[in-house]
């Protein structure tokens, strides 16, 4: 009975050795296969500094004595003296109405104030008489006064029957045509003064960028036109309500042309340097996972340096190769480059030797 049970607790003990043995040598195994498949990242710093970011943004050249003519009063026009691009003179005759109904008018005016003299010269005369009251000599004076003021207004309409240019400069765009129906106010002619040092461009910028520029702000603009030319500008004008139409806030800077020719609508784009400095922290562009407008998310490695973990982060802006970052990253102190596009919250990591 004894050597039976010697024997098969020999056998219990023998069992379990082996498998010790066994699960010793498995364990090396499934980490060495846990560490061939853990995803190979590198990190990176984050840097803390005041930055003030450079702002990009398209626009138009255009002129400060830009000017939408139009006629006072409606009518006929009768003609039209210059055609788009031609260059004008100060005070030059660009377009008149057919002033038949305007002529008829004043010539209308002017016997209604004729009349209406006479009627006064009559019942003075019948006042002294005492055959008028005083009331009625009144009554005509002012009817003399009324026609007096509109032979008055119908002699300014007949002088603005016509369209001339107010400042020396270039009609852009010719909007309607000899023999069409001029209504009161409806734009004609867009015409830009070339004055020479009044050029500027002109741009939205959403309420953030807003927000840090201020007037006398330098500015680099760069022409399609001009392609290996930079112009100098300033800020002149920020607009202190947003555009119902788009939301965006818009920009004047004036630009320099520095001797050479500008015309109204040259493309180009421009970059801003606000003088105010934000508090952001700086990450290498690539570390973003995603970004959506000012949203991003980048990873960062746990103290386990095996798992990661994914911060939503706000973006500033973003500045050559790196991303400014506003919020998300407290207390992160670096952040994972390489590798980051292979990464989700339940990856297992390695960093590169």
């Amino acid at each position: 009975m004894n050597k039976i049970w010697f024997s098969f607790r020999f056998r219990v003990l023998l069992a379990g050795s082996l498998s010790l043995v066994a699960c010793g040598e498995k364990a090396p195994a499934i980490q060495q296969a846990a560490d061939d498949n853990a995803i190979t990242v590198k990190q990176h710093s984050v840097v803390d500094t005041a930055y003030a970011p450079v702002l990009r943004y398209s626009g138009t050249i255009a002129s400060t004595t830009e000017a939408t003519l139009s006629f006072k009063t409606g009518g006929i026009i009768q003609r039209i003296f210059v055609k788009e691009g031609d260059v004008v003179a100060k005070g030059q005759l660009l377009a008149t109405l057919d002033l038949t109904e305007i002529n008829a008018q004043v010539q209308q005016a002017s016997q209604q104030t004729e009349k209406a003299q006479r009627d006064v010269n009559r019942v003075k005369n019948l006042y002294n008489d005492t055959v008028a009251t005083l009331e009625q000599l009144q009554n005509a004076t002012t009817q003399h006064q009324v026609a007096t003021e509109g032979l008055r207004i119908a002699r300014f309409n007949q002088q603005y029957a016509q369209i001339r240019a107010t400042e020396n400069g270039t009609v852009l765009k010719k909007l309607m045509h000899e023999g069409e129906l001029a209504a009161p106010g409806s734009p004609v002619f867009y015409i830009n003064g070339n004055a020479g040092s009044d050029w500027v461009m002109r741009f939205g910028v959403s309420d953030k960028d807003w927000a840090v520029l201020r007037k006398g702000n330098k500015a680099i603009v760069s022409l399609d036109a001009y392609p290996m030319k930079t112009f100098t500008g300033v800020i002149t004008q920020i607009a202190e309500g947003a555009d119902v139409s788009n939301g965006t806030y818009q920009i004047e800077v004036q630009v320099l042309p520095g001797g050479l020719r500008f015309a109204a609508g040259l493309f180009g784009t421009v970059q801003l340097q606000p003088s105010s400095l934000q508090q952001v922290r700086l990450i290498p562009i690539e570390a973003l996972a995603e970004a959506n407008e000012k949203t991003g998310f980048v990873y960062s490695l746990n103290p386990d340096q095996r798992t990661v973990k994914r911060h939503t982060v706000t973006i500033a802006f973003l500045e050559k190769d790196k991303a400014a970052i506003v919020a998300g990253l407290d207390g992160v102190q670096q952040v994972i480059t390489d590798g980051v596009g292979y990464l989700t919250e339940s990856a297992t990591v390695k960093l590169a030797q």
